[in-house]
């Protein structure tokens, strides 16, 4: 099969990049990459990963951070339905995985709608690269026999609305994206709603990229351990017993302990 033969004309796939590093990218990633004639791509997207588009192929930056969008979500699907009409082959190339806080369902539906075949390439979200880096494990025999994914990011002005007394039982990981802005909020929630203060949580900045962080500590320590965090970086928080960091290698545990 040639590369362009894994998509078809006016198809649009959604890719996942993974976490920035493109070693973590999949193979099948990568060879749909190489065969599209256009690549619409988010700003978590890291550099190495788009350096893999090759010259020939047209990219359109549609990168949306917090508080500064380069375009609506209403205009990305606008977008990516007329490249599939002009009989183009589309990827869409999205941070970490598609369905994990993507808006890959919007995507789907409009371009559904619109008559256009659409189908997914899964990514390493950023959760497990994040425990990877660290040392940890998500679930822990036990301590942690779930995981649960929360999304932090929100329009300007709106409150933080989660089920707080269901995030703060104990027995499993917690994984809140995008929670650098609220890391107090969330702290102080979670105890509020009866989550142990000695919660161990890790700090995950940049995740798999050559200036990541990692940074541990206490639940109640939360707001204090992002101070030094950019609000360009993105940042993750993994909260949880099986997130402390036991068995952490040397050379991991002092970088850690520099930035705190």
């Amino acid at each position: 099969m040639q590369p362009n033969e894994l998509i078809a004309r006016g198809e649009v796939w959604l890719v996942g990049a993974g976490p920035g590093d493109p070693d973590l990218l999949t193979r099948k990633a990568e060879k749909l990459i190489c065969a599209a004639d256009i690549v619409f791509y988010d700003a978590l997207v890291g550099p190495g990963v788009l350096d893999l588009i090759p010259d020939d192929v047209e990219r359109v930056s549609v990168g949306k951070r917090s508080g500064r969008h380069s375009k609506q979500q209403e205009s990305i699907n606008d977008l990516l339905l007329a490249a599939a009409r002009a009989g183009k082959r589309v990827v869409r190339l999205k941070g970490g995985d598609p369905s994990i806080f993507g808006r890959s369902a919007e995507e789907m539906d409009h371009l559904g709608e619109g008559g256009v075949r659409v189908r997914i390439c899964p990514g390493i979200t950023t959760a497990s690269a994040a425990a990877a880096s660290g040392h940890a494990s998500l679930t822990l025999r036990g301590k942690a026999r779930g995981l649960t994914l929360v999304t932090a990011h929100l329009k300007a002005g709106e409150p933080l609305k989660l089920d707080w007394d269901a995030l703060a039982r104990p027995g499993g990981t917690l994984g809140i994206y995008m929670g650098r802005a609220a890391a107090g909020e969330i702290a102080r929630s979670l105890i509020g709603a009866g989550r142990d203060p000695e919660t161990p949580v890790m700090v995950a900045v940049n995740v798999s990229l050559p200036g990541e962080r990692l940074i541990r500590g206490k639940l109640s320590a939360l707001a204090f351990l992002v101070q030094t965090i950019s609000d360009e970086d993105p940042t993750l928080l993994l909260i949880g017993e099986a997130v402390a960091g036991n068995g952490v290698p040397v050379e991991v545990a002092a970088r850690v302990a520099a930035t705190v």
